[in-house]
């Protein structure tokens, strides 16, 4: 018999392999997953109280048609195997704690460190399940408090803006004249500026690039409330980024809070209000550090692994594999 090449395309209709069919396949007959001793409860709570660590994250994130699921994590496994401690439908903390204590309680007193965010929820959950441990508040949470206050600001001007150049553009066209926008230096409209401006108020000043410094150098002499909303927001970064010891943290803090009130900025009111109920929790990043970054890092994933399955139609296997791979 004559050896003719077989062309790219038979060899892959010869080898094709349809990927519903063999993920049905794995699901029915390669995995375990019939025999999974969580999957009667698996879709409202998953345990490994073996995964436990003296360092903790609690965290929730969105798993599929805006389900929300609270998420405890393990620091220690840097987001591999043994990193899922339990993951629970919702985030009603009743529901909750009733799940994470059935977890034996010498495991939980072990916990000496759980980093969260400022949710009321969160806090009674590592109250009631870790009594032992030290709470952590994110700080990038308390700084995203900062930057949506200096958001709000710049955006309330330039409403203004976009109110201001409208009467203008309407006077014109009533004196049959053509308007024309006054335009900085840097070729922005008002309303430009405002708006090009949003990406360099997040930035630190060293990081901006020659464009946003002219912009930025523009947008604090037009407005110098920005100017200093701003100045609070970095002072704020800087006091995380830069402080080591805990007690000149507390001090620097109480100092950024007066500056805050003395500011009478009114969109600033909620970060003030967090750190005057929350500063012991915010003072105890300065001990180890420890921030939620894992816990974010974690929800990450589960979102791309979801993008890599188009989706979750079956919640209960998803979660099987979620396990399989992290628990």
């Amino acid at each position: 018999m004559d050896n003719y090449p077989i062309s790219s395309k038979s060899l892959e209709k010869h080898y094709h392999i349809n990927g519903d069919h063999f993920g049905q396949q794995y699901k029915d007959h390669l995995s375990d997953y019939h025999v999974w001793d969580q999957k009667s409860h698996a879709e409202d709570w998953m345990l490994f109280p073996d995964n436990i660590g003296t360092r903790l994250s609690l965290d929730e994130t969105s798993l599929s048609n805006g389900e929300l699921y609270t998420i405890l994590t393990n620091k220690a496994a840097k987001g591999q195997k043994g990193v899922l401690v339990a993951m629970v439908k919702g985030t009603k903390s009743e529901s909750i704690i009733e799940i994470l204590k059935r977890i034996p309680k010498r495991l939980r007193d072990k916990v000496e460190e759980v980093t969260l965010d400022m949710a009321s929820s969160m806090n009674l959950i590592v109250k009631h399940c870790f009594g032992k441990s030290t709470k952590v508040i994110d700080r990038f949470h308390v700084q995203k408090l900062a930057y949506d206050a200096l958001q709000e600001m710049r955006i309330k001007h330039r409403w203004d803006a976009i109110d201001e150049e409208s009467n203008a553009t309407d006077n014109a066209r009533w004196e049959k004249e053509e308007y024309v926008p006054f335009r900085f230096e840097n070729g922005d409209t008002k309303k430009q500026l405002l708006a090009r401006s949003r990406y360099l108020l997040f930035k630190s000043p060293d990081k901006w690039s020659h464009t946003q410094k002219v912009r930025a150098k523009i947008l604090f002499a037009q407005y110098p409330d920005i100017k200093k909303a701003f100045s609070l927001t970095h002072s704020l970064r800087m006091i995380f980024s830069h402080t080591k010891d805990k007690g000149v943290a507390f001090t620097k803090l109480a100092r950024w809070y007066n500056d805050v009130t003395e500011s009478g900025f009114r969109a600033f009111n909620t970060i003030s209000a967090t750190i005057y109920t929350h500063y012991k929790e915010i003072l105890n990043f300065f001990d180890n550090r420890s921030t939620n970054a894992s816990a974010e890092s974690f929800n990450a994933k589960l979102k791309a692994f979801r993008t890599t399955l188009r989706g979750v139609r079956d919640v209960t296997f998803f979660l099987f594999r979620v396990a399989k791979i992290y628990a």
